[in-house]
């Protein structure tokens, strides 16, 4: 019988020890944290955002940087096949906005007991609280692992211990050390999926304010760079929220390459061309004549933010709205079409969602996953 041992107990590692188990195979899984399933347990708020519904083109297409190599295992288990994994051992599903799927009950150590009793149902030995020290290799080959206090023989050996984000789940970067101790490359890992911050000053003020509808873009002199379009919150000391979030790993690559701050720009009104946006705030002026310019963008932009947008604007805030002349006007508008900030950093890798970089998957072979 082939022994197999699991390194990291989250999603991957259980799922790869509970099917290694299933096909034949005597499997230890072995996990530094308390328990197994910390990261689950937190994962989407914790309700568990167990997959997309999207179709899997779909999928691959909005993974950044490799999304080719994930065609053969997406297709040999794809989201649909994880839907129904779930399903057989209890737990029934719903789809949401954005084709997230999360579970009915929308409690994520569902998901985490679910996970266990897979391992305990194929005979799965399980060990927490164990810390491996590295892999051990001879002649070319994995045979077994180093921990602190034993050495553990194997035939092979499952490296799923995750990236660097939320490293209180026990994802601290151990496995890019054992790959690249076993010879692989591993490229430089960096946040991803992660809120950005801001130089603007301003960006404070609007601290808890989520804007739906828009489309934020970076930039680099006149080149867009990436854009997405949908909701962005804006915090004390810059802006998250989805769009923000897909677009950080553009802003963050993009850092890194230049070493200088990335321009951003929100259009708040993304459905309006800018011809469309000057003849609306042509009638919201008409129609507020006889207001001062700080009384009149009511209808057009929330509450917090008119302060903000009447700075940028460098109109005086109390200059009677029949005095505005075209040019103040138009360069409102081109204001709403592309309100910028300035991204000096991220937040760290541990308080991104993803990270990116690591073990050079040139080096895996994606019908297997093995070295």
């Amino acid at each position: 019988m082939q022994q197999i041992i699991v390194i990291g107990g989250g999603a991957a590692g259980m799922m790869a020890a509970g099917q290694a188990a299933e096909c034949g195979a005597k499997v230890l899984l072995l996990e530094k944290m308390d328990k197994v399933g910390k990261k689950i347990a937190i994962s989407g708020k914790g309700r568990c955002n167990i997959t997309n519904a999207a179709d899997l083109e779909t999928i691959i297409n909005n993974f950044p940087g490799n999304g080719n190599f994930l065609y053969g295992p997406l297709y040999s288990f794809t989201n649909q096949d994880l839907v129904e994994f779930l399903k057989a051992r209890g737990i029934e599903t719903k789809v949401e906005r954005g084709q997230r799927v999360f579970p009915v009950s929308d409690d994520a150590d569902q998901v985490v007991r679910a996970f266990k009793n897979f391992l305990i149902k194929n005979g799965v030995e399980v060990r927490t609280g164990v810390q491996v020290d590295r892999v051990i290799a001879s002649e070319g080959k994995v045979t077994g692992v180093k921990t602190a206090n034993d050495t553990f023989p194997a035939d092979a050996v499952i490296i799923a211990t995750g990236g660097l984000s939320y490293p209180g789940t026990g994802s601290t970067g151990d496995g890019y050390k054992w790959a690249a101790e076993l010879g692989h490359k591993v490229i430089k890992t960096r946040p991803s999926l992660v809120p950005l911050v801001a130089t603007e000053e301003w960006v404070k003020e609007l601290q808890g304010l989520a804007l739906k509808n828009v489309t934020v873009s970076a930039w680099r002199g006149p080149k867009s760079l990436d854009s997405h379009f949908g909701e962005l919150l804006f915090t004390h000391f810059g802006v998250t929220g989805p769009i923000v979030l897909s677009l950080s790993r553009t802003v963050v690559d993009e850092l890194a390459r230049t070493g200088k701050p990335v321009k951003i720009t929100i259009d708040l009104k993304p459905a309006l061309s800018p011809e469309q946006l000057d003849l609306r705030l042509q009638r919201d002026f008409e129609a507020k004549v006889r207001k001062q310019y700080k009384n009149a963008l009511d209808e057009l932009l929330p509450k917090s933010m008119i302060p903000v947008v009447i700075r940028l604007s460098a109109i005086p805030a109390d200059k009677w709205v029949h005095q505005i002349t075209k040019e103040e006007r138009r360069n409102l508008g081109s204001l709403l079409k592309a309100l910028p900030l300035n991204i000096s950093k991220s937040l760290p890798v541990a308080a991104a969602i993803v990270t990116a970089g690591g073990v050079n998957v040139k080096e895996i072979n994606p019908k297997t996953m093995e070295s």
